[in-house]
Order: C-alpha cells, then sequence, then structure tokens
C-alpha cells in the first residue's frame, strides 16, 4: 500500500493526529519520513499497529497495557493481561448493579413519602445508609486514561460534556520562559529540554507555584507542508532572565473553558470544542491565523516531577480554548 500522511490516516480513523503523535511519543507506533517531505507517513505495518491499538483502546485496555501486549511474544502474558481487565470489569458490573438497585429503591421510597406527604431524608434513613456504607469509589476501577465519559462510551450523550464537567477560568497574564521545537517527536524534545532548564535554574526552589503549559506550534502553516512544531512555556519571576535555546515571553492571560483529562486521552479536545462551538453563553475567541496555537494544554501537577519518585505521578492536564462572554458584548 502507498504511505499515508498523518492528515489521512486521522480522517480515516477518526482519531486526532495530536493521539496520533501521542502514540508515537510513547512508542506504541512508528511514523517514517520521506526524502524533502515535511510531514509524518505511515507504512502498512504502522497502519495494522494502530488498527489493533484501537480496538484494544474500545475495549478499554489502558495504554501501558498495550504496549505490553506488544513487547510479549508469550501469549500467556497477554492472556493475563486480559483476565487483569475482565475481572477490574466484573468488579465494576457489581457495584454499578448495586447503585442502580439503590436509586431505584430511591425513587421507589421517594414516591412513596410523596403520595403521603412525608419528608424523605437521605442521610437520616438507616436503611438506606446500610446498603451504601460499603461502598467505596475504589469498587469502582478508575484506571490510568480512564474517565467517567471513557467508561461509558457506549452511551451517545456521554460522548458531550456538559456545563459541570466544564470550568470557566481565568489566566493570568504572566511572563514565561519558552521553548520551541519543530520535526521529529518535539513534545519530547522539547519536555526533555524543559525538564533539563527546570532542575539546573531550581526554578521549583524561585518560583514554587510555576504553571507549565504546552501547545501545538507548527514551523509556518501546517497547510503548506510545514513540519510539527511544539512549544512549552513555563511561568518564571517578572525580572528573570534565560539563556538561548529559551526566549523569555509574555503571556496574556484570559478567559479559558477547561477541561481536565488522564495523560494520553487527547481525543477529548473534540469534546471542548463541541461544547464551547455550542454553548449559549460562551464562544470561542481566537486571536491568531494558526489557532493551534491557542489550544493549550497544561500539566497540573508538573512539578510532582521534582518533589516525587517517578512512580508517584499521576499525570493530569487541563485542555484549555479562548473564550469569550456573548453577554458582555451585549451591555
Amino acid at each position: 500500500m502507498d504511505l499515508l500522511t498523518i492528515s489521512e490516516v486521522s480522517k480515516s480513523f477518526n482519531i486526532s493526529t495530536r493521539t496520533l503523535r501521542y502514540y508515537e511519543q510513547i512508542e506504541l507506533i512508528q511514523s517514517k519520513k520521506k526524502e524533502n517531505y515535511a510531514y509524518r507517513t505511515y507504512d502498512e505495518a504502522a497502519i495494522r499497529r494502530l488498527q489493533q491499538i484501537i480496538v484494544l483502546r474500545k475495549l478499554r485496555i489502558p495504554l501501558k497495557q498495550i504496549k505490553s501486549i506488544f513487547q510479549n511474544i508469550e501469549q500467556s502474558r497477554i492472556v493475563e493481561i486480559f483476565q487483569e481487565n475482565i475481572a477490574d470489569i466484573s468488579t465494576e458490573i457489581t457495584a454499578l448493579t448495586t447503585i442502580k438497585t439503590i436509586l431505584q429503591s430511591l425513587v421507589e421510597r421517594l414516591n412513596e413519602s410523596g403520595k403521603i406527604n412525608v419528608k424523605f431524608d437521605l442521610l437520616h434513613d438507616d436503611y438506606i445508609l446500610k446498603i451504601v456504607e460499603p461502598l467505596s469509589l475504589t469498587k469502582i476501577n478508575f484506571r490510568e486514561e480512564k474517565s467517567m465519559a471513557e467508561l461509558n462510551k457506549a452511551s451517545e450523550r456521554l460522548n458531550k460534556l456538559h456545563n459541570n464537567e466544564v470550568r470557566i477560568i481565568y489566566l493570568p497574564p504572566a511572563t514565561v520562559a519558552s521553548i520551541h521545537c519543530v520535526g521529529g517527536v518535539p513534545e519530547i524534545e522539547s519536555g526533555d529540554l524543559l525538564h533539563q532548564f527546570i532542575r539546573e535554574t531550581k526554578l521549583y526552589e524561585i518560583k514554587p507555584d510555576f504553571r507549565h503549559y504546552g501547545f501545538n506550534n507548527p514551523n509556518g502553516n501546517m497547510s503548506d507542508g510545514s513540519d510539527h512544531g511544539y512549544e512549552r512555556w513555563v511561568t518564571i519571576p517578572d525580572d528573570y532572565e534565560v539563556k538561548p535555546p529559551f526566549n523569555k515571553k509574555q503571556f496574556a492571560g484570559g478567559l479559558y473553558c477547561a477541561y481536565t483529562i488522564p495523560m494520553g486521552s487527547f481525543d477529548e479536545w473534540f469534546k471542548l470544542y463541541d461544547w464551547a462551538q455550542n454553548n449559549d453563553r460562551y464562544e470561542l475567541n481566537f486571536k491568531e491565523q494558526i489557532i493551534e496555537r491557542e489550544c493549550i494544554e497544561e500539566h497540573l501537577n508538573y512539578i510532582s516531577k521534582f518533589m516525587l519518585t517517578p512512580d508517584d505521578i499521576t499525570i493530569q492536564i487541563d485542555l484549555l480554548l479562548p473564550i469569550k462572554d456573548k453577554k458582555a458584548e451585549e451591555i
């Protein structure tokens, strides 16, 4: 088969280019570069591997386990992984069935109390409290990249974000140290350089409340054949000077809608876009022609890399889109 570009693969499999790059970043798939051609391309082997990943993800196998499956040729280990997930799903089913039974009981009791005009007080209902007490959030196993939306992907309704899942936040103006890498796997290269910068400068001591942002930033316009790029910012004191390859910049801040994902769930971007484009109060507020530069990802617990051991770190990311209040324009 002919080599397919990253855009062609994205459209064919309905998967974001950001997700494809992340799969390459964690070495699940490999792209190829044709001579004098800027785009990533994928051969038949890569496409076959991607098809396998998509099937396993639909079966809710975590990315770490998928990588282990590809690395292990022994079927016994693969069987173990599947059995672990079957056990997790069985636990979820048990917990959800119990919760369903409790809710049905609550509905019946509420209907009955309404008929006889008796006020229903959940916290003083010994019968309900006795049933609920053994339940805990750990009964439902939220692992790795999983979120409530992922646990219920079969439901079309949960493929849309609701207002209570999106936060409206104001990002304050800030001075930042910027590192921009283009070509190869710029997410990894820029991440390594930023990590080194923070270690060498001990930024976590100089500015313990520093924030870490990242966003796609191609070398020019992606439509003209330029390569993929990624830029990272870390907030620094206003009077702090940086050395190449870092640049000192000013981040204007502003109003953003925010949605938190676990590391790797970059396909959740489409949900936030959909929410922002179909919202009664807010609308997107892009200021640049290359809007990817304004689709920001904030690493919420990045400082953990410097304060905890690697095994203790669970990466979470805020997806951020600039917005403005429609009603403010009417005033």
